[in-house]
Formats: C-alpha cells, structure tokens, sequence
C-alpha cells in the first residue's frame, strides 16, 4: 500500500461527497495548467510542474507508439469523464499520460442530472455515476482548449468526446454531433462518438448501426482534416450488436473502437450501502466503472479482435488499476489504454507503476517493443 492508500485516500473518502472533491482538485490542476501559457519561466509554477512531472512521468522508447500518424509516448491515457470541459488539456501528460480524452461535451451546455449523482463503492474498488454529461458545451471547451496548449508541456494526443445533449430530440442527434464537431475539429487530436452512456435518456438506442451510420457519415464528410474518428460501445450489448456496430466501423474505415463505456449491470457487487444516501447500488440508476467491470470490457475487447483480425485499434477501459489489468486488456488486442477510477483507487503514481510494469513484462516475454504485445494472447 502507498502514501496515497495510506493517508491521503482516507482523507479524500472521508467526506461523501466524491464530486466535490473532485472540483477542488479540477481547480488546482487548472490553475496549474494555465499558469505555464501565461508567467515567466522562473515562477514557482513552473517548479511545481516540473516536480510533478518527475514524480508521475515513466519515459521508455520501448512503449511509444505511431497510431493514426500521431505519436504517442506511452499507451496509458486519461478516460473521458474526469475533464469534462477540456481545462487542463495537455497538462495531463505531466502526471504520466501518454494522452488525454477529454469531454464528453455537448453542443448545448448543460448541467447534468440532479445530485447526488457520483458515488463510491469501496468494496468493489468501483463509482457509480449517472451525471447526465454535466459540461459547458462545445463552443466553451474550444477557448479552454486554445488556453491550455504550451510549448513548455509535453505533447500528448489530445482527444475529445462528443455526446448529445438531452435537449436535443434523438431524430436530431446528428446535428448536435455535427455542430459540436465543426467548434472542435481543429482543436482534438481525435474524436470518439459517445452513443454508449446509460444516463441520457434514449443515447444507447444510437448505437443502432442505421441511426450511428447517419452520424458517422455526417461527421466524416466534415472532417476535412482527417481527423481520427471512433465509436465507444457499452459492455451490456450482446455479441451479435457488437459486430453490427463493427460491421459499420470497418466499412466507414473509422479510426477504432473504445470498449467500453460503463455498465448497468450490477452483478456480483459487494456493497451493500452507499454511504452518502444508505441505499443499495441495486436502486440507484447510473452506470459502474471499476473492478466490477474489468473482466467484460476485457471479453469485448477479445471478441473485437477476433472479428476484425486484429485490423481495428481498439482502445481498452473498464477495470485497469495495476500492470496485470493492462497487459491482460493489451495481449487481448488493446493498443491504448484509458483509466480512471482505478486512478481514483490507486493514486496519481498509478501511471509511473502500470507503465514501469509494462517495460518489466516485455523483458519477462523477451519482447522490444510494446506493439509485439498486442493481441499476443490470440496467438497462443
């Protein structure tokens, strides 16, 4: 157990309000963030910077990789979620990442659903959320993205994920799509189609691959810049749905595939009371992140490799707190991966220990380079 599991979880959990917690560390990170674009180089921030990034980076040539013709210096990325509106942007990459998915936004502003809405499941290592894509809308999350950019920041991919608003009708979700792509096309490095949430009402039902085609192709006939686009599936679709979603992926010749979303599943849960409201997680609505979720993301990942031959880039999430979780989604066939609540968990040294790792099991499997390990589990 760390510094982190020892005193400072503790101290965090202590209160049971998660989101407010997180709000104060957004504002630090923020204020972090910003101060790089805007100060002299011999301000204390930048000190403070320069001391986190020694403290969480893990660099070794062995895991960067060329995806889509952008370089990416390890494979561990930020889920979307934690920075939702795009303030800290690059920044990201001085705690460990190897990029950053930001969002999701929405074209409209919106508020999210009513508190309580995050809650923590300490004994499965697992949150419950059903925030409702709370965000400051597209247009906002642009003039943040153009104020976190800094030549004195280490460039990471930066993508961005789109949602619909709950305003807008689902015959009319491909014009919120299309209106928030046009704000941000310039500014994301890639962009994922967020039709997998299960906390806006009617969004799964876009997973549908006649209603996800008219917003894929919309979207691919703006996208001048050839930016990569990708589509993020929930871990409730059966087997058949998601080769349909694949089917129309491989034919567009998408960017990939994020597997998967969270799951409404609540199967083999330990907890018994969320301490903020007393009730079950079994009668609270909202999606679990997590352990509880680690295993089926992994499954999708597999099932996706073996129906495309391992020719679509999937990008792993659900479940990863240690080493073992990453490499078991990447030999799966997982060339990124995406954490969050293990990050929450763990700590922010959790980077530096998965990636460390990562190098440790490529010298066990007598491997060079982290791109000989996906998939490597279909090949024995």
């Amino acid at each position: 157990m760390n510094l982190y599991q020892q005193i400072f979880r503790p101290i965090l959990f202590s209160t049971t309000d998660p989101e407010w917690i997180h709000r104060q560390f957004m504002a630090s990170l923020r204020y972090l963030s910003r101060q790089q674009t805007v100060i002299p180089p011999n301000f204390p921030a930048r000190a403070i910077a320069s001391q986190i990034e020694k403290q969480f980076c893990f660099r070794d040539d062995r895991l960067q990789q060329q995806l889509w013709g952008l370089t990416f210096p390890n494979p561990l990325g930020l889920a979307a979620g934690f920075d939702k509106n795009g303030e800290v942007g690059q920044f990201w990459g001085s705690l460990g990442f190897g990029f950053a998915e930001l969002g999701t936004v929405t074209w409209h502003p919106q508020p999210g659903n009513p508190p309580p809405r995050l809650f923590r499941l300490i004994e499965d290592q697992a949150a419950l959320n059903r925030m409702g894509f709370n965000n400051c809308g597209a247009t906002v999350m642009a003039q943040n993205l153009t104020q976190v950019r800094s030549p004195e920041l280490a460039k990471i991919p930066i993508g961005v994920n789109l949602g619909k608003s709950k305003v807008t009708a689902l015959e009319e979700a491909m014009e919120d799509y299309r209106d928030s792509f046009k704000v941000l096309q310039g500014l994301g490095d890639y962009f994922v189609v967020n039709v997998s949430s299960p906390n806006t009402p009617g969004l799964r039902s876009l997973q549908a691959p006649e209603r996800l085609e008219q917003i894929l192709k919309t979207l691919m006939d703006m996208n001048t810049d050839a930016k990569p686009i990708l589509v993020k599936i929930a871990p409730d679709l059966e087997t058949g749905e998601i080769r349909a979603i694949l089917d129309l992926v491989m034919g567009l010749q998408l960017g990939g595939v994020i597997a998967t979303n969270t799951t409404i599943s609540r199967t083999g849960l330990k907890t018994q009371r969320l301490a903020k409201t007393g009730t079950s997680p079994q009668e609270e609505a909202g999606g679990i992140s997590g352990a509880p979720l680690k295993a089926r993301s992994t499954e999708v990942i597999r099932e996706i490799w073996q129906y495309t031959e391992g020719k679509l880039l999937i990008i792993g999430t659900g479940g990863v707190a240690s080493a073992d979780d990453a490499w078991e989604k990447i030999t799966a066939g997982a060339s990124l991966l995406e954490v969050y609540t293990g990050w929450i968990y763990q700590g922010p040294g959790l980077a530096k220990q998965i990636l460390s790792g990562l190098v440790s099991k490529l010298e066990e499997q007598g491997l060079s380079h982290l791109s000989q390990a996906v998939g490597l589990a279909h090949h024995r």
